[in-house]
């Protein structure tokens, strides 16, 4: 009965990567990008132009930019594969031994890996070496749409929260307001991502809102001095 409840979190890890960090970037660089403008020009339309261009900006960036990494991924596992096929084809026996010496390695006895790679090549054999020369699985495998689309949609979700406050909040409190909620917020996606990735949510919950009190106190810094400079 353990075995049959028992959590794998590995194969979650492809789009919980890509919508953690889409959420938190939103949320976290529109605040900033907020809180700069809000302290170098307190004015509502200049604040909420800001916050919709930040947002909009951003979640295409972050769409793109997953979209361009997780293909590179993907034609280096398609080179790797269409040049293992290959191989298979020119010579099965060294392949056979390769993958034999695999299992060896993880402390199989030389018969049963020489068994276990036969059985397996005679079922599949470029699956085979995929999944254990290359360490390509269903759970791995690049999925560059997936990931893309991942990323914009949670970077749009987090960055909504900066761009409501910058319309509700006072403006002579804004920058309070938006470092505020923003903390609640992060402090909030920090113990999501921790429950769901199976990882202790204090250290995640302390590291987001440091690096996020950081981030946020430089722009408003920033922002500050060049408000300064320009009046």
């Amino acid at each position: 009965m353990h075995h049959l409840l028992e959590k794998h979190y590995v194969n979650r890890m492809g789009w919980l990567r890509a919508s953690v960090l889409g959420a938190n970037d939103g949320l976290l660089s529109t605040t900033s990008i907020v809180i700069g403008v809000a302290a170098a020009q307190p004015d509502r339309h200049t604040i909420v132009l800001a916050a919709l261009a930040g947002m909009i900006a951003g979640a295409m960036s972050m769409a793109a930019g997953e979209y361009v990494s997780v293909s590179s991924q993907e034609d280096t596992e398609k080179a790797d594969l269409l040049r293992e096929k290959r191989e298979l084809e020119e010579m099965p026996e060294v392949e056979l031994k390769e993958l034999a010496k695999i299992y060896e390695r993880r402390g199989v006895s030389k018969d049963t890996a020489l068994r276990v790679a036969t059985e397996l090549s005679e079922h599949d054999a470029l699956a085979a070496h995929a999944h254990d020369e290359l360490g390509i699985n269903e759970i791995t495998q690049a999925k560059p749409f997936q990931a893309a689309f991942a990323s914009f949609g949670s970077f749009a979700l987090g960055a909504l929260l900066p761009f409501a406050v910058s319309m509700l909040a006072p403006i002579k409190e804004m920058v309070y307001f938006q470092y505020g909620f923003s903390i609640v917020f992060l402090m909030v996606l920090g113990a999501i991502s921790a429950k769901t990735g199976g990882s202790k949510i204090g250290v995640a919950v302390l590291r987001i809102c440091f690096w996020g009190t950081v981030a946020m106190g430089i722009t408003a810094v920033v922002g500050h001095f060049f408000g300064v400079n320009v009046n």
